[in-house]
């Protein structure tokens, strides 16, 4: 979903929806209690229909962003979270900032730009859960933070939902940490006794492997830097591209 160039006060994103069927990007800070002045140009939501694409210029400070595409939405009688089957927000088709993020499950891409080690940091999350394949590319040898394939269709019985009534395939993946009975302390979410890295192994989270070994270039827990292909770095002011993929 989108390029990232350097301008004179900050980048530009270009957001494409490669998918054969329409998305609703949205767009947020993550820290979304205190937004602040360093926040993209574009509106907070937009439809995109196959193969269409926005530019808007993003600050070289925007921190905890998140850039996800909601799926089959209806905005004309339900302005809330569940107006799409996944990723909704409040607001609409414009997401409110200050309220939340999307409802998994959800692709992100996430970016943090300009930290102080003089880098963007950058992901491709999955630990809200799969809705659609996400793709961050760049042009100056950075590493891809991607989860390209598809993994709806295949993915576990006790994941899977929601669910299309005509066709048996899941509109999204859910996390494991989504579906634990007790998400406050669990292994899958790295809450209570499992709060560390080290008392939160990738062994310990069920389908860790089914998400990982079709998308190793992206963050499936809370604690998958120690896999050394979740969390990706690149030069600030770099240019790179990400792009939500059928």
């Amino acid at each position: 979903m989108g390029v990232l160039s350097p301008v004179v006060t900050g980048r530009t994103f270009t957001v494409t929806n490669g998918c054969s069927y329409p998305v609703w990007p949205a767009i947020v800070r993550y820290t979304y209690r205190n937004v602040g002045t360093a926040v993209p140009s574009a509106a907070t939501g937009w439809q995109a229909d196959p193969g269409s694409s926005i530019t808007f210029s993003v600050p070289n400070t925007w921190t905890s962003g998140r850039i996800w595409a909601r799926t089959n939405c209806d905005f004309t009688t339900n302005p809330g979270p569940t107006s799409c089957v996944t990723g909704g927000c409040n607001g609409g088709l414009f997401c409110d900032a200050t309220t939340g993020t999307g409802v998994p499950p959800a692709s992100l891409a996430e970016f943090t730009l300009g930290a102080s080690d003089g880098n963007d940091w950058y992901d491709v999350s999955l630990v809200d859960g799969f809705n659609v394949p996400v793709t961050i590319t760049n042009d100056q040898g950075c590493p891809v933070a991607n989860c390209p394939v598809d993994l709806n269709p295949n993915c576990p019985q006790a994941l899977r939902g929601p669910v299309n009534a005509s066709t048996g395939v899941p509109f999204g993946c859910k996390s494991d940490c989504l579906v634990d009975p007790n998400p406050t302390n669990s292994p899958a979410c790295c809450s209570g006794a499992h709060g560390s890295p080290q008392t939160c192994p990738p062994t310990g989270v069920p389908n860790y492997q089914y998400f990982k070994s079709s998308c190793p270039n992206s963050y499936v827990y809370a604690y998958d830097e120690s896999s050394g292909t979740a969390l990706f770095t690149c030069p600030s002011s770099k240019n790179a591209n990400c792009e939500s993929l059928p």
